[in-house]
Parts: C-alpha cells; structure tokens; sequence
C-alpha cells in the first residue's frame, strides 16, 4: 500500500507556524549568541523554536522519533522520525541576513519522506513530500531544465566547508565547469532550486538535520538529491549531497565528483 504524506502535512505546517513566531521577532536584534562544541553559533531563537516543535509533536503522534540539531534524539528506532533544524544557516540569521531556513523533516523508515523549508521573514515556504509535489505558498513549483554543468547556475553555502583534500578537489572540478557560481544561502538555495532559478547545489560537511527536509523538497519540484555516489539519501548517509535541478545535470556533476 502507497503511504500518504497527507495526514502530516497539518503538523508540518503548525511547527512551521509555531517556529517561525518565535524567531520572527528575534531577527535583526542584538541577541547573545554562544560558539556550540563544533564552534558553529547558537542563539535563545535555536533553542526555543525546537523545543516548542518537539512539544508539539509529541502531543500530536507520541509514538513518532525526533532528531533535532540543538537537542539530540529521542526514539530514534521509529517508523516515523521528525528531523528538526530550527534556523539552517544561524549564520545569516545572526548578521541580518534573510537566507536562513527553519527545516522540518519527516523520515518513515529512515528514508526523508517529508519536507518543509520555512522561511519566517520572508514569509516563504516550500513543502514537498511523496506523492505530494513541491508547493511554495501553496503554488505547485518545478525545476527547470538543464543537461550539463557547464549550463548549469551552482550553489555551495562555503568552501571551506569542503574539510577533506579530496572533497575540495572534487568540487574545484565541479566549481570550473560551472556556467554560474554563487555561495551562500544554506538551505535556501535548495529552494530556488526547486523554484527553478538555481542548477545545482553541492555540499560536504553535512549532517542529518541539515538536508532531510530538503530531499523531499527537491524531488518533488522533479530533481534529485543523493549523495556523491548517486546514492539515495537516508538516516545514515554521509556528510557529502548533491542536488539538482536535471537528472542529466546531476549525472554529468556526479561523473565530475567522482573524476
């Protein structure tokens, strides 16, 4: 039987909503900010929109899984498991900058099934799921054509995070090759993506929280997002994703990567 996103859209939609109330007025004030054990910033907005997620999913499916970047897993073994990044890009949202995301994410059987973008200042959001499309602001939205990286417009939120000699070389090919090349935006680049302004996205150094919504989101719109092997991305893939636009696109990077 084919598995419906349907009855999880409503709370995707209410985290969304709860999240983004509490980090709109929180945007472009002077907030304290604290460096986390990876030296990556955290701010009050970060902490308290996931708590107020985690709160709301328990009360609407207590037997589902949550994973979130500021507070860990708790039941991570089942079925369903949320995965929660309450600002993606906490950089930009600490200089001012619009580019940042809330990421919420619905894993079934440790495969991304559903996911939101959710952009509070903006008042911008993209929901994609199985079987359901990608919506922004409720309006269907596909990617645009695109059957090589020389044509195509690429994204990367840093280089450094590229830590590994070969990771770096690797995109060094793909960067030249490139028709376009544009850094920053965390996860909003995968939204342009979807909205068919962007090629590619291709990112190292990444973790569960920071690309389980967007595969859903990315997919729907009628891209492809996998890591650097042309694998499906799930629960337990690596640090390493790709996303684009055009299949062909994603297979001529992909050769690149790998060269």
């Amino acid at each position: 039987m084919t598995l419906s996103a349907q009855p999880f859209v409503a709370l995707a939609h209410t985290l969304a909503e709860a999240s983004a109330a509490l980090i709109r007025p929180l945007f472009r004030t002077a907030l304290v900010v604290d460096d986390k054990a990876d030296a990556s910033p955290v701010t009050v907005a970060d902490r308290d929109a996931e708590q107020a997620m985690r709160g709301l999913i328990r009360q609407a499916f207590p037997d589902h899984g949550i994973i979130g970047e500021e507070y860990g897993a708790e039941n991570p073994q089942a079925e369903f498991v949320w995965v929660l990044d309450p600002i993606d890009g906490t950089g930009a949202f600490i200089t001012g900058m619009p580019s940042f995301g809330t990421l919420i994410g619905l894993c079934h059987q440790g495969r991304p099934f559903l996911g939101v973008i959710n952009q509070p200042i903006l008042n911008e959001r993209w929901l994609g799921g199985r079987g359901l499309g990608t919506t922004f602001n409720g309006l269907p939205v596909r990617t645009r054509p695109c059957p090589a990286v020389s044509q195509a417009a690429l994204y990367t939120t840093a280089v450094e995070l590229f830590h590994r000699a070969e990771d770096s070389a690797a995109f060094e090919r793909l960067r030249q090759r490139a028709h376009l090349r544009r850094y920053g935006c965390d996860c909003y680049a995968y939204g342009l993506l979807a909205l068919g302004h962007a090629d590619l996205v291709c990112e190292a150094g990444l973790k569960l929280h920071d690309y389980a919504a967007l595969a859903p989101v990315v997919e729907g719109a009628g891209g492809r997002m996998t890591d650097w092997e042309g694998r499906p991305l799930h629960i337990g893939s690596g640090d390493r994703v790709l996303a684009a636009g055009d299949a062909a696109a994603h297979a001529d990077a992909l050769a690149l990567l790998a060269a």
